[in-house]
């Protein structure tokens, strides 16, 4: 088990100890909640209701978008010349919801529709020249991508000599120039002033119905029925959860739990989830499942599960997915297997920043997410790689703090292609360029990365004692939600805890235990994948911990219980 480092955040300066003084009085809250919220950039009344309380109205103007106006005018002409228009996605979770998003409702409104999504094996990332082909021959005159096509120049060109025009609704970081497209729909394009940058895929194509709606002078409610898709497409692709992600979240989640279409539903009940679901629970049970359709067999089978309307095919469907999602799980797990045993078994990794490794037979669709095992044992940039059409084809994933987009980018003279974000990339290159690819992004790695950053770490908000904790505390704490990358759930360190009765081991490698500090109540622990900290904390010792505050509900009853993230002994 490698030791973590914990990493405390910045004590407050006089001038914010202040106005988390202030907070406290005027919302009536515990001192520890105003100093998170300080912590947060929550500094007054106004900001701290807009937080706790948010709100569509909150979402802003469409047409701040670079482009939009455009994009809305050649949608429109579209529509009442009847040409036949392709929404085309992505195979992943943010393409597969922003396809059932954008062809989901204007399919209510326009009968010359379809959609497409390559597949991840045969044509890979983004616009495929198939997808051209397809279009030319179907006679579609308009193609809308999602959550891709950024980098497409040489396909939409093509596409637009074959009289086929492009409305791009990207999120991806551009590259040097923009595809000929009637339409560039991205924030991050640097002359873009719209003022928030992390939409998903799936978000830039809500917002272009949004201004499509305003144009038409169509009530955005039925579009709004569409935010338990886009808080999928949130969760799942790692966004960050503030600005109008996060109101978006909010109310995606409200009809997640309150009214989900028909086909989220059957995934919900397939999965087995029960209570209320949050952003923990798309990412860990609904978001694989839907990704599992593209990495097993083809994603076109999420979209047609996302769209049902009716309950006994979304179950079937569901059942169908879950099963790939098995077969996922399967290679998932023995891929790991061996590719632990390379790193475990040759020298050159011992000395190595970074990993990258190389098996013709590792199936494509689950090696980004054996790439995230291989940094839970060690903690590095990691690249695997597997052959796909004669190609070595890879998934990149890093380490908080390190841009392994950047390095792979000043590896380009030795790729084909690649593409992607900070912490997760994609890349193809010949077979025979592996090795030289393996010793230069080493080289790269080694240095830029500190040492500090091979060491995983947890991120402390704030020191709590126990006796604080009530159901007051968790109520407005659980209210700070919905949590997520840039407003994560809030991280606690207690020190000089100890044991109540023994520690039990489950499934002979998780942890659970009754622990308390002076005269507070006992409240149970549990640490997954901690079984080994059992004989320690059984020396009777004091020990520290840093955890997770939730709600068990077990048989109805309803207890607060701690969600351990590590132990340090004294």
């Amino acid at each position: 088990m490698i030791d973590k480092r914990w990493i405390y955040h910045p004590e407050l300066t006089d001038r914010q100890k202040q106005t988390a003084n202030q907070l406290a009085e005027e919302l009536n809250i515990n001192p520890t909640l105003a100093t998170l919220l300080t912590q947060r950039e929550i500094l007054d009344f106004e900001s701290s209701r807009q937080f706790f309380r948010p709100n569509l109205s909150q979402l802003h103007d469409p047409y701040l978008m670079k482009d939009m106006d455009l994009a809305v005018e050649r949608l429109a002409k579209a529509m009442a010349n009847n040409e036949k228009i392709l929404v085309y996605g992505d195979y992943d979770v943010d393409g597969t919801t922003s396809v059932t998003v954008f062809f989901g409702f204007l399919q209510k409104r326009y009968a010359h529709l379809d959609y497409y999504i390559p597949d991840r094996y045969e044509e890979g990332y983004g616009v495929s020249w198939q997808s051209i082909d397809w279009a030319q021959e179907n006679g579609y005159t308009l193609i809308v991508t999602l959550d891709c096509g950024i980098k497409s120049i040489d396909k939409v060109t093509e596409a637009k000599q074959r009289g086929i025009d492009f409305i791009i609704c990207d999120h991806h970081r551009p590259g040097d120039s923009l595809p000929p497209a009637v339409a560039v729909l991205d924030p991050k394009r640097e002359d873009c002033p719209y003022p928030y940058k992390e939409l998903t895929g799936c978000g830039v194509g809500f917002k272009l119905l949004q201004a499509y709606c305003i144009s038409q002078q169509i009530d955005q409610k039925e579009l709004f029925e569409y935010l338990d898709l886009l808080v999928v497409s949130i969760a799942a692709d790692i966004v960050p959860i503030t600005g109008e992600n996060r109101v978006l979240a909010h109310y995606g989640l409200l009809q997640l739990n309150a009214a989900p279409r028909i086909g989220i539903k059957a995934l919900i009940k397939i999965a087995g989830m029960t209570g209320t679901l949050d952003i923990t629970n798309v990412v860990f049970g609904i978001g694989p499942r839907i990704n599992a359709a593209g990495r097993i067999k083809h994603a076109k089978e999420a979209v047609r599960l996302l769209l049902s309307e009716h309950e006994e095919e979304a179950n079937d469907f569901a059942r169908e997915i879950d099963n790939h999602n098995k077969d996922r799980k399967l290679f998932d797990s023995t891929i790991t297997e061996e590719a632990l045993f390379m790193i475990e078994n040759d020298s050159w990794f011992t000395e190595a920043k970074s990993t990258v490794l190389y098996k013709e037979d590792w199936h494509k669709g689950v090696i980004g997410i054996v790439a995230s095992r291989c940094i839970e044992k060690y903690h590095r940039p990691t690249i695997i790689l597997t052959k796909s059409h004669e190609k070595a084809a890879g998934s990149a994933r890093s380490v908080p703090g390190f841009d392994v987009y950047e390095a792979i980018e000043e590896c380009a003279d030795l790729l084909e292609q690649f593409g992607g974000h900070t912490f997760a990339a994609g890349l193809t290159l010949p077979i025979d360029n592996i090795e030289a690819f393996r010793i230069r992004f080493n080289e790269i790695v080694s240095s830029r990365i500190s040492p500090d950053q091979l060491i995983p770490m947890v991120n402390i908000d704030l020191p709590l004692e126990l006796s604080a904790i009530n159901a007051k505390f968790y109520n407005i704490l659980r209210q700070m939600g919905p949590f997520g990358p840039g407003n994560m759930t809030p991280l606690f360190e207690s020190k000089n805890v100890t044991l109540v009765g023994k520690p039990v081991i489950m499934k002979e490698k998780h942890l659970k235990f009754d622990v308390k500090q002076d005269n507070s109540f006992i409240y149970t622990a549990i640490g997954f994948g901690m079984a080994e900290f059992a004989n320690e904390l059984a020396s009777q010792r004091p020990f520290s911990i840093c955890y997770h505050l939730e709600e068990n509900n077990f048989r109805d009853k309803k207890t607060l219980q701690l969600f351990l993230k590590d132990i340090k002994l004294h």
